[in-house]
């Protein structure tokens, strides 16, 4: 299996490590290509991968194509990978524009995967039967955190997520928890978003974004932040009988009368289990994609506001 990462960022080195685990494990031969501005020293830990590093693209036909790049360089490099792999897996958010004309990538339901993580976690699962089997009167979601405390050996300031120009911000970067209320609560009819840089940290991109999302028989607010000092990564939900409090960071779902449900992945990450899955809808063990082009560029939307009345 030919593989090719667009870019080595902290996030495409834990796909590389979790591809590497997961191929290993299915007995799948994987060489991989990363595709850099200049190529320079890899970490440590990758190097007994024997991973190729190039800075142009050639002739050469990937099975898997990960576009793991800055989110504003994303449509740029597929219109270039066209015709030079049989699977996409793009990072989120799919575009920093959402009216892009990403039918013309050739991408389709059935070769382009977007990232999310969070559906793949047994938190969300749980979750999900929850909410199928109650009547949901509303919904609160929250992701807060330190943003300089994310990738500790990088200076949070010169990271794409400090700058707005490389499509950094709360708005993009955390669409996870938009994705994962579509992925519960479906398309809303309408969103309402206020965002912007409230805290001190020393980044040009918005750090506070809120949402209230309008259903016809529920609302869901959604809060996220780079400034929380106690990370929070957490799905409130209100039914006629119970009230149900997710939080994935504990892995456990807490209901309302005191219940206290561990929802455990089995030490494995969200991450790792999503490299599982894809693998296998690579290999067409999985048939269903459970995040296509068409529902990436409707969450993109949504995190925007720009949805219709």
């Amino acid at each position: 299996m030919k593989v090719l990462f667009i870019g080595l960022g902290s996030i495409s080195t834990k796909h590389i490590r979790d591809l590497v685990t997961v191929t290993n494990l299915k007995g799948i031969d994987c060489n991989i290509t990363i595709l850099r501005r200049k190529i320079t020293d890899i970490p440590e830990d990758l190097r007994d991968y024997n991973i190729k590093q190039i800075t142009e693209l050639d002739n050469t036909f990937y099975d898997i194509a990960f576009i793991t790049n800055p989110t504003n360089k994303h449509y740029e490099v597929l219109e270039q990978l066209q015709g030079k792999a049989s699977y996409y897996f793009i990072e989120k958010p799919i575009f920093e524009n959402p009216n892009y004309k990403w039918e013309s990538l050739g991408l389709t339901s059935k070769n382009s995967y977007i990232a999310c993580p969070l559906r793949h976690s047994q938190v969300y699962k749980e979750l999900k039967k929850i909410v199928d089997s109650n009547k949901v009167f509303s919904a609160r979601i929250i992701c807060s955190s330190y943003l300089p405390e994310w990738r500790p050996d990088i200076d949070y300031r010169k990271n794409y997520s400090a700058i707005k120009a490389l499509g950094g911000g709360v708005t993009l970067d955390l669409i996870h928890e938009l994705d994962y209320m579509v992925g519960l609560f479906g398309i809303p009819e309408k969103v309402y978003n206020i965002h912007g840089k409230y805290s001190d940290l020393e980044i040009d991109s918005d750090d506070l974004s809120i949402y209230i999302a309008k259903y016809t028989d529920k609302l869901c607010e959604v809060h996220l932040d780079y400034f929380g000092r106690k990370y929070q990564r957490k799905c409130e939900v209100y039914t006629s009988k119970c009230t149900y409090i997710a939080d994935f960071k504990e892995e456990s779902i807490i209901t309302s009368d005191g219940k206290i449900f561990k929802c455990s992945n089995n030490g494995k990450s969200n991450l790792l289990k999503e490299m599982e899955y894809f693998i296998d809808f690579v290999t067409g063990k999985e048939l269903n994609n459970v995040n296509p082009p068409e529902t990436g560029v409707e969450v993109l939307k949504i995190t925007l506001g720009e949805t219709d009345e």
